[in-house]
């Protein structure tokens, strides 16, 4: 254990660092529909290296049970009041990786998408909150914190604090991680107290009511004991009507307990001396392997085979909140005037996938699209490409552009959220950065920033530097694990 973790307990009159459950809606390699995912996977991980015994509950989707059924351990079931419904919910645990995973069984909720959508997925996750809190006192571990991740979770805190009053739920501490703010769970009070039963003297601005709706995620933030987010700068946005989708009121009233911490990756899996999933290895100061990736890429996806060429990529969802917009503004503009191949992988608005289609035509031979996502696909594009555009709207955190830069994949991103955090931009003077940014939501600022970007592939010296600054940053979760468990013993 650290030095500053003993002498923080020793203040503290503890003589042990405390036990955590995270409770989320997804978690890797379980389940996964984004970042969220990765970050609950790994974090309990990392934070078992301090000494804290960090366990997960989630549920128990559809593609767990196909895939895992037979490696999980029945614990306990009891039945669940949601409102008028008295619905089953089983507690199953599962060992993986070192780290101890409960699912909440139900099929009705959990048998078919994790995300259901609309009035049906409020209901999903209401009757999540009310099984995490009843089965509490019978799990075979008892934590000191309960972590909550997103609006999927937030009305834990809330619950234990109104319903919960004697019961060792009231006595929990609760921090609670916002992953995105645009997703809030909005309802109609109605709905919230038909399957939560929470009293109509919580539907007002000073608890969970929002724009005349009850609001799952304003309530987490008014009734947990610590709030953060995925990085210092998001956490400053948040404050700012821009970002914070209406909630920069209660944000600024608890601005005290409100902090950012930066995520970090998996750097075991996501390492390209030993990646399984990519055709040849390399390293910061042997990069014969990245150029043979470079080329299996090219083969692969129809670009033509040439290894001076500067290759763009995107792995993105291709959405305005990824910036997918200025993209689409500038990319004929550049791929007629600049000799570079651009590779891209991944999904999104309808019209973003049909100009992708477009533009593959257009540029035959130096612009290809995946349309639809594969993991080992993501991984030889991150190894094969020269240069990561990330040129996002807002974004909490951003996992992509720190692996673009762990494979020596140089990023061009705006600054915004975790974008800014971590990635320096390029100093010409210096030679100091990681890579390239730019400040305003604007196609041309975008377009400027490539052209550098250029100018810099045109330099074997600059480009050395940047690649191996870039593949030097290290992004791994030891150090967020140590900024959560500062906040957890702060609690």
């Amino acid at each position: 254990m650290k030095k500053e973790f003993r002498e923080m307990l020793e203040r503290q009159g503890r003589k042990e660092m405390p036990a955590v459950l995270l409770a989320s809606s997804e978690c890797a390699p379980l389940s996964k529909t984004g970042g969220l995912a990765d970050v609950v996977g790994t974090l309990p991980k990392a934070l078992q290296k301090l000494g804290i015994d960090a366990r997960v509950i989630t549920p128990y989707h559809r593609v767990i049970k196909n895939k895992y059924a037979d490696q999980v351990q029945h614990m306990f079931y009891f039945y669940v009041q949601l409102g008028w419904r008295r619905e089953y919910a089983g507690i199953e645990k599962l060992e993986l990786d070192g780290v101890t995973i409960y699912l909440v069984d139900n099929e009705h909720y959990f048998g078919d998408r994790i995300y259901r959508g609309g009035e049906a997925e409020l209901e999903q996750y209401a009757f999540f909150t009310r099984a995490v809190l009843d089965a509490l006192p019978n799990l075979d571990f008892t934590p000191e914190v309960v972590h909550c991740n997103d609006w999927q979770t937030a009305m834990i805190p809330m619950l234990a604090r109104t319903q919960y009053q004697g019961g060792m739920q009231e006595k929990l501490k609760f921090l609670f991680t916002i992953h995105n703010i645009a997703f809030q769970g909005k309802c109609g009070f109605e709905q919230v107290q038909d399957l939560l039963g929470v009293d109509a003297k919580y539907y007002t601005p000073e608890f969970m009511e929002l724009n005349g709706c009850a609001n799952f995620m304003k309530g987490g933030l008014v009734f947990t004991d610590r709030i953060n987010t995925v990085s210092p700068s998001y956490a400053r946005e948040i404050m700012m009507p821009y970002y914070a989708e209406g909630l920069e009121g209660i944000l600024n009233a608890r601005s005290a307990q409100l902090s950012g911490i930066v995520n970090g990756i998996d750097k075991q899996v996501f390492n390209p001396h030993t990646d399984p999933l990519i055709p040849a290895h390399f390293d910061k100061g042997h990069l014969k392997g990245k150029a043979k990736c470079k080329e299996e890429l090219q083969l692969s996806m129809g670009l033509e085979v040439r290894p001076d060429v500067p290759l763009f990529a995107m792995v993105t969802r291709m959405t305005e909140q990824k910036g997918f917009d200025l993209v689409a503004c500038i990319l004929d503009d550049f791929m007629c005037r600049e000799d570079v191949q651009f590779m891209l992988l991944g999904t999104g608005d309808e019209r973003f996938e049909n100009f992708m289609r477009g533009a593959e035509q257009r540029y035959k031979g130096r612009l290809c699209s995946y349309i639809g996502y594969s993991e080992p696909l993501s991984h030889l594009v991150y190894a094969a490409s020269d240069f990561f555009l990330m040129p996002s709207r807002f974004e909490p955190c951003g996992i992509s552009q720190m692996l673009a830069m762990r494979y020596g994949s140089i990023p061009i991103v705006r600054e915004t959220g975790g974008l800014r955090d971590t990635v320096m931009p390029y100093n010409q003077y210096t030679g100091e950065g990681n890579g390239f940014s730019f400040a305003n939501y604007d196609a041309w600022e975008l377009r400027d920033a490539m052209r550098k970007a250029l100018e810099a592939y045109r330099n074997p010296q600059v480009m050395g530097g940047l690649i191996r600054s870039a593949m030097e940053a290290d992004f791994g979760f030891e150090l967020s694990a140590e900024a959560y468990a500062r906040l957890y013993l702060c609690l």
